[in-house]
This record gives C-alpha cells, structure tokens and sequence, in this order.
C-alpha cells in the first residue's frame, strides 16, 4: 500500500512538473513599453515572454490604419519586429499570434504612439523643426507681398524698374521659402528628423494636405511675377501681374485656420480680399522708397495715384481682418486668455502703428512733397519704418501656424459611452470616455444580478478587432475611492466594433467573465 501511495505521489509531482513546463507562454515585457508614446520612431519592437516561443503570425497596423508587413525573428525568450522605416506619427498597434512550447497558440496585441496618442492633441513643437517652419513661413509671405505686390504697383502705378531690385530678392527668397515649406510640412506630420527631407515621404505627405495646393499655387503666382519683372511689353506684365496678384488671394484662402474655419462662404472670401489688400499696401513700399530716395520725377503723380487706391483697400483690408478675427475667436476673453490671443493683440498694436504711419504720410507727407519736391526726408523716413514694422507684422502672423485659433478649441463635451452586459451571474455598466478614436478611460461598474455591488479582487479589460486582425489587448483595472474600477489611457487608434470582455476575480476559485462589443466612432 505504502509503495502504491509513493507511486502515486510521484506521478502526482511529474504532472505537476509537466503542467508547470508546457503552460502556455505569458507576454513579460516589451520595448517599447505597452502604451507608452515615444519621441521618435523606433526601429525595432521586443515581445519578452517567459519561455522560448515561435513567431505565428505577427503585424503592425499603423496610425493611419494601414497594415504594415514586418520581419520578424525569435532570439531565445523574445521576438524581435523589425518596423518600417516610415511610420506615421500616432498610435501603432502591434498584434501578434505565436505558438508557445506546449504548441498551443498565444495572441495579443501592445501598443505605442510616436509623438502623441492618436487622437490627441499635438504637442507644440521644438527647434529646430519649428524655427525653420516659422521662417520659411516669413519668406513665403514676403514673396507672396512684397514680391508679387511690388511687380504689381511696379506696372500698374509705378510704371518702371524702381524697387526691381527688392521685390525680385522677396521673389527668389518667396520661391526658395515655399519649397523649404513643403518638405518642413512632411517632416511635421510623419514627425521626422530634418535629415528625412531627402527622401520622399514628407514631400508627398505634404502635397496630400490643403497646403500643398496653396503652396503650389503661391509658387506659381511668383514665378509668374518674376517673369512680369522681365517683360518687355507693358501689355504683357499687366495681364501677368493681375493674375499674379488675384493668386495671392487664391494662395491665401485655400488653406491655413482662417480658411478651413465656419462658414467658409464668409472666411474664405474674407480671406482672398485681406490678402491682395496686404500684397497691394506691402508691395508698394519697396518701389515708393526706392522712387523718393532718387527723387523720381514720376514721384507726385505716383504718390497721388496709389493713395487714391489706397485708402478704399485699406478699409477692406481692415474690415475683412475684422471678420476673421472675430471668427476665429469666438470671444473677447480669448484675446488675453489664449496665446492665439495674444499674438493677434501684437499684431493689432502693430497694425495700428502702421495705419498711424499710413495717415501720416497720406495727409501731411505726401502734400508736402507734391508742394515741395525738396522735402522727402519725411516720407523717406516714414516708409523706412514701415517696412520694418510689415517685417514685424509678418513674423507675428507667422507665429500663428503653431497655435490653433480658440474657435478650434472649442469642443462640445460629449457624454461618456455606455454598455450594459447583463446575465444571470452578474451586471457589468461599463462607461467609457469620450468614447472614440484616440485615448480612452473606462470606468467599470461590477454588479450582482440583483444590482448589488460585485465585490472583486481584481478586474481585467480585454479588448480586441478581429476585423482589422487586431488580437487581444489586456489592461488591468484600479479600484477607485468611489468603488468603480478604473482604466485610464487605453489608445483606441481605429473606429470599429470592438469587442470586449471583462474578467472579473470575485475568488481565488471563482471568475466571473462578460464580453460584449463597444462601437468606437
């Protein structure tokens, strides 16, 4: 009998032993971290698992939702994906399928974010990306006023060369700017470093944007002033320096907050007159100052000439700028409460110092030289200082592209998502917030069947898309002070019908598990 017994207790032990080596493989750790939102894009992902393990089937499904192929090898206990090169900033999502020792198969899925969650707002930038973006922008505006302005007056009011030498350098500056805009663009949006300029994703991720029209059109409104400079027929530069000018406003009004903002039968318009305003009062600074400073003889004529136009445009440029300021606030507090605000606040004080200058120069400066060709050194110096306060005015504008207007920060808050799960066994509520792409927070309500609380000993949430070939993904709850169990963060970075369970340990001996689907907008 005591041999039987021993006999027993030894087979008993080698089971135990057998179960204990071929249980099924359990994730341990990755790098990078489940969940975790990284600066730059990585080139590699590690699955550790707590034995050795064979690759089954393993992908990655990217910010944009597009399955991406991946190589794949096992290294002792881990398994190394090897990640494309061009990953789009957002939240990845990488499933795996892989079969563990006892040849049982084991899924699941990790995620991590490049830059920010999807969904999520983007961080604000840091040299030297944004300085370059900021100063490409100053250089696509100079060449867009200054440059196609100045031919403008140049042939229209002006009538020859005087100022050619400023507004072909705003041109080439202009044309060099919008370039360089195009690819800072893409290296923006797939958050690359600037040595990705070379190669062809940001470039074509960039003419994919509004912006890319609005660029191409900017740059062919300046080659098209470039060549009126050149022209040798009045007749010719004419046409061309129309076009050039009526593209400024095109440029302008196709991309860039103010266009996209409501209602665009009102912006959009808005915005196409305020910018051939600005290109007709900045471009005719360059050629004014060029002309008094030689003392032309065409002088008066042309002083009389361009404030006649001048003071109709500045009105509509400053009722059309009052429009859209009023849009994309949305309100007064946002003026000292939003750095949108403040910026325009600047751009206001110095706007008004160049209307002050303006008035100046209209009414005392220019009579003055009409009655006294001798006395230039005021207007000279007046339209000194208001070069330098467009350049200012420009940079201020420029600045705008970083900081969204408060119009667009302006989100209705919507009420959480619910899904009831019920049975005989237990009632699970389960709200989730905000309920669709991006970062989400689950708040779980364990109930009896009678509605009673569900005390727990812990609570797992296990969500996955086998329709996108997504695998589980588990994420352990947090019981809070007000007796609801809670997950913050989950990166939901796809719509879908995802489905979900919920374990929940009521005993060491009892599970109680509900599953159900979550409709994520």
């Amino acid at each position: 009998m005591a041999r039987v017994l021993a006999s027993l207790a030894a087979l008993l032990s080698a089971l135990c032993i057998a179960s204990a080596a071929w249980a099924h493989a359990t994730l341990l750790s990755s790098e990078p971290a489940d969940g975790s939102v990284l600066t730059l894009p990585p080139k590699m992902v590690q699955l550790h698992f707590n034995e050795s393990v064979a690759p089954a089937v393993i992908g990655i499904i990217d910010a944009g939702g597009k399955a991406r192929d991946v190589a794949t090898r096992a290294v002792g206990q881990s398994v190394l994906i090897v990640l494309p090169d061009d990953l789009p900033r957002g939240t990845q999502i990488v499933s795996y399928r892989v079969v563990s020792q006892d040849g049982h198969p084991v899924a699941g899925s990790m995620v991590f974010s490049i830059g920010a969650v999807t969904g999520a707002a983007p961080p604000a930038m840091k040299s030297p990306l944004a300085v370059l973006i900021w100063l490409a922008r100053i250089g696509v505006y100079l060449g867009l006023f200054a440059g196609v302005g100045g031919a403008f007056f140049a042939t229209w009011i002006g009538q020859g060369p005087s100022g050619s030498m400023v507004g072909r350098g705003a041109l080439a500056i202009g044309l060099v700017s919008a370039v360089a805009s195009l690819g800072l663009q893409g290296l923006d949006l797939l958050n690359l470093p600037l040595g990705g300029i070379v190669t062809s994703a940001p470039w074509a991720s960039a003419l994919a944007t509004s912006l890319g029209p609005s660029l191409l059109i900017a740059i062919v409104v300046m080659a098209i002033a470039w060549y009126a400079w050149k022209s040798p027929s009045i007749l010719i530069a004419g046409v061309l320096t129309t076009l050039a000018i009526v593209g400024v406003g095109l440029s302008l009004a196709t991309s860039g907050h103010a266009a996209t903002a409501s209602p665009q039968w009102l912006t959009r318009p808005s915005l196409f007159l305020h910018g051939i305003a600005v290109a007709y009062w900045i471009g005719a600074l360059a050629p004014l100052a060029a002309m008094v400073h030689r003392r032309n003889d065409d002088l008066p004529r042309v002083l009389k000439q361009f404030s006649g136009l001048a003071m109709p445009l500045v009105a509509l440029l400053v009722l059309s700028g009052l429009v859209l300021s009023v849009i994309q606030l949305g309100s007064l507090r946002a003026l000292i409460e939003t750095q949108y605000g403040i910026l325009l606040l600047i751009k206001l004080a110095l706007v008004i110092l160049l209307l002050g200058l303006a008035a100046l120069n209209r009414f005392l400066c220019t009579p003055a030289v009409i009655a006294n060709y001798e006395n230039i050194r005021p207007l000279l110096g007046s339209i000194v200082l208001e070069c330098v306060l467009v350049v200012g005015i420009l940079a201020v504008v420029a600045g705008w592209r970083f900081t969204p207007p408060p119009r667009a920060s302006v989100v209705p808050v919507a009420a959480p998502l619910s899904v009831h799960i019920h049975t005989d066994a237990a009632m699970f509520q389960v709200l989730v917030s905000p309920g669709k792409v991006g970062s989400n927070d689950f708040v779980l309500q364990l109930m009896t069947g009678d509605a009673a609380l569900l005390p727990a000993k812990e609570a797992v949430l296990i969500l996955s898309l086998p329709e996108r070939g997504i695998e589980p993904m588990e994420r352990r709850a947090t019981l809070g002070p007000d007796g609801y169990w809670h997950v913050r963060g989950v990166a939901l970075p796809l719509p879908g019908r995802w489905r979900m369970q919920i374990d929940a340990l009521v005993t060491d001996f009892q599970k109680i598990t509900l599953q159900d689907e979550l409709q994520v907008r």
